[in-house]
């Protein structure tokens, strides 16, 4: 079972976006050593308690910090921007990391809308384009012909080995739009807890093979918090627990909050519902309960990657999780 990691460089209480980016460095050189498949990051606009807004920027410099580990995008929210312009960012990551960036491609928002506004200059997200952007993108990688007024224009720089191209997705649209491109396929379980089984049958059965890959290729990210017991790791979870419960309410937040300042939150009949609701989105536990969640996980889903979302108040937790999580998925 191959094990990934999706950070998205998210800022505590009392922590600064600064030092929370350094965390993610210090994550990525952490991943790299204990043997991780790959490591992605997000993209967050107008967000308080995330720091990655611009995947691109961050993936260079996790490039220059590393040299094995496969780093991506998870992902660019391509409806925002310019396929060529996307194409370009991505082949010159390629030339300085090669055969080690992954392009994760995605149509949600990444942010409010007046985030939307002010990334496209107040015009509208044109998100019906999306499945002829990604075709567009795959041509610019791939220095073919893009069949519309830009034609003849090259991606630069030219790269031996392009970025492997990903769709990511939390809905059956996502899934079957992965399938008729012959691409990979990322279910984000950590954003629907619900969904997933269904996406992903869905996304095999309708799968055409391309000239990108000849047969599907699934990961399924979701929450993950592994500890050294199951109590531990429900606790030190409660942080977690908290900080969706209040972005699903729109209670502004300063950060993840500390797991004492969670435990000692008292929640009301509704919240705690939410808060059971957005356990569907987790797996949480000691090693040996984190380890039968995950294969179950895995064989239920028929997914040939899981990628761990792991958002903790202390980075030493956070490290320690992952690698709890690298040294039981290898016994």
């Amino acid at each position: 079972m191959k094990i990934s990691i999706l950070d998205q460089s998210p800022i505590s209480e009392g922590q600064t976006a600064a030092q929370a980016l350094q965390e993610t460095i210090e994550l990525v050189q952490l991943a790299e050593q204990l043997g991780y498949e790959r490591f992605w990051v997000s993209e967050h606009h107008d967000a308080a308690t995330l720091a990655g807004s611009s995947p691109e920027v961050l993936l260079a410099h996790l490039a220059a910090k590393t040299t094995t580990i496969r780093l991506g995008s998870g992902g660019v929210m391509l409806p925002h921007y310019s396929a060529y312009k996307v194409a370009e960012n991505f082949k010159l990551l390629a030339a300085l990391a090669p055969g080690r960036i992954d392009l994760g491609l995605g149509r949600a928002p990444g942010g409010m809308p007046r985030a939307s506004f002010a990334l496209s200059d107040g015009r509208k997200r044109e998100v019906d384009r999306y499945p002829e952007q990604i075709d567009d993108v795959l041509a610019y990688l791939h220095d073919q012909p893009v069949p519309h007024a830009y034609t003849g224009v090259k991606a630069t720089p030219i790269v031996d080995v392009p970025p492997d191209v990903w769709l990511l997705g939390s809905s059956p649209s996502s899934a079957v739009l992965a399938a008729e491109k012959g691409l990979p396929y990322t279910f984000a379980k950590f954003i629907n807890g619900d969904g997933g089984q269904k996406e992903l049958a869905e996304y095999r059965r309708l799968f055409q093979p391309s000239a990108y890959m000849t047969a599907p290729k699934t990961t399924i990210a979701v929450f993950l918090i592994c500890a050294e017991t199951d109590e531990e790791a429900q606790y030190l979870a409660g942080s977690l627990e908290l900080s969706l419960m209040m972005t699903g309410q729109g209670v502004p937040s300063k950060g993840t909050p500390s797991p004492e300042k969670a435990a000692a939150y008292s929640y009301g009949k509704f919240e705690m519902m939410h808060v059971e609701e957005n356990r569907k989105r987790m797996i949480i536990g000691g090693p040996e309960t984190v380890r039968e969640k995950v294969e179950r996980l895995a064989a239920e889903y028929e997914a040939d990657e899981i990628m761990a979302v792991t958002i903790l108040y202390d980075f030493e937790k956070k490290k320690r999780s992952f690698e709890l999580l690298a040294r039981l998925m290898k016994q």
